[in-house]
């Protein structure tokens, strides 16, 4: 049974690429530490959960059970360890696509996960991190993925318009707060990027690693940055130009590319 249970459930834009990238890194490090389960080990339930914040139901949010309780089945012993699970599908798909406006189902999923973990590991405390973002500049990020990674035409302005709500996250974790049973902890990226490990420091701290094991720790860089103005409206001229799909991820990866310097 391990010493404690940190489930780190998101938010997508607020420094989780850069959290797991850390723990990967210096996994043999923490190993005496933390017991880790990040995306790579979650494919099936993060396949779930993103079903459940698409559809909504009762069938969806079964699977996720189903999925969650495989999960913990398959953990291997490790006492006296913290068992952290990190990725920020845990609470579904980043809002912003068609009618996925928020993080309404985030509260639901984090229930679900704070049953199963109690129930399975009944002496040991589980408890709930989200890291969160000032509203604005998480907007700005969530758009910059969403043109890069989808066919988004929609300009920033109409953006806000229509998602604009989904970056209120401190409400999401408030939600999550009065829906499971266990503390819950947040941190902002702005106020962890001052931090020695950044986005990381205030997770590893709630995983009760040790100061000197954290000091050997080098900071991350950072994971998935934003990227330049120019480049974004060049993606996005691109959504809007090629209606064939092969040909728009031509384009835009072409884009990307003279971006790195590369034509890779």
């Amino acid at each position: 049974m391990p010493a404690k249970v940190v489930l780190h459930v998101g938010f997508h834009k607020t420094g989780t690429s850069t959290v797991q990238q850390l723990l990967r890194t210096n996994r043999a490090l923490l190993k005496p530490h933390l017991a880790m389960r990040l995306k790579p080990q979650m494919t099936d339930l993060l396949h779930a959960t993103r079903g459940y914040s698409t559809w909504r139901d009762k069938i969806s949010l079964a699977k996720v059970a189903r999925r969650f309780d495989l999960l913990l089945q398959d953990l291997p012993g490790m006492p006296r360890r913290t068992l952290v699970l990190s990725a920020e599908e845990l609470s579904g798909h980043m809002p912003g696509r068609g009618a996925l406006a928020d993080y309404s189902a985030a509260p639901e999923l984090a229930r679900i996960y704070v049953e199963w973990a109690q129930r399975y590991f009944p002496d040991c405390e589980v408890v709930i991190y989200a890291s969160t973002r000032d509203p604005e500049n998480w907007l700005r990020s969530a758009y910059g993925e969403h043109v890069k990674s989808s066919s988004m035409t929609l300009d920033f302005t109409d953006f806000v318009a229509r998602y604009g709500l989904a970056a209120d996250l401190d409400g999401v974790v408030d939600d999550i707060a009065a829906a499971v049973p266990c503390r819950v902890f947040r941190a902002r990226l702005e106020a962890a990027q001052t931090q020695r490990l950044g986005p990381a420091q205030p997770l590893l701290d709630l995983c009760n690693v040790p100061p000197e094991t954290m000091a050997r720790i080098m900071p991350p860089p950072v994971a998935n940055p934003a990227l330049d103005q120019d480049v974004l409206l060049a993606l996005l001229d691109a959504n809007r130009t090629y209606t064939d799909r092969d040909a728009r991820k031509a384009a835009k990866h072409a884009i990307l590319a003279a971006a790195k310097g590369t034509d890779r």
